[in-house]
């Protein structure tokens, strides 16, 4: 999805940002920053565009939207700032902390995906449809924790990277 939007937008690099801890999710993860952050940089490998970005994890403690883009602001000045979020995530994004703040940090784009509507707040300056199965990382944490194949719903460089640290498990 990442990529698919990174080319509908015409943006030079994606950051794609692990979060140290995030605030709406309460469920325990057994994979940990740096190994999410592995998972992610194997998923990209391939990718010229999309960068594994570790200030979240670097900064400790609860991750805070608001608080990525102003230091991104800090370090790229000059730069037009985008952030994507998915649609489910959209709709709690009143909610995030600071949220009056995002939409002066960056430009709001929510990726769509199947079964979930775009929500319709003033900070959302645009959607975007890209192609995407319909699977979410809690089905894939869940049926690497039965040991079920991962086959199509993850690289197989990131299946073997689960299998290899039992994560989900």
């Amino acid at each position: 999805m990442a990529e698919a939007a990174a080319a509908a937008l015409d943006l030079d690099v994606v950051h794609l940002i692990p979060t140290n801890r995030q605030p709406f999710k309460h469920e325990s993860h057994v994979a940990n920053g740096e190994q999410r952050a592995a998972m992610v940089r194997l998923a990209i490998a391939d990718s010229e565009r999309l960068i594994v970005d570790e200030r979240e994890l670097r900064r400790g403690g609860t991750s805070y939207t608001v608080d990525t883009l102003e230091e991104m602001r800090r370090v790229y000045p000059g730069d037009e700032l985008t952030l994507m979020v998915g649609a489910d995530m959209a709709a709690d994004l009143p909610s995030w902390h600071r949220a009056e703040r995002l939409p002066e940090l960056a430009n709001i784009v929510v990726l769509t995906r199947p079964g979930v509507g775009v929500p319709r707040h003033p900070m959302v300056g645009r959607s975007l449809t890209v192609p995407a199965f319909d699977v979410s990382a809690t089905e894939i944490r869940e049926r690497a924790g039965r040991e079920g194949s991962l086959a199509g719903l993850v690289p197989g460089s990131v299946e073997a990277y689960i299998a290899a640290n039992r994560l989900y498990r």
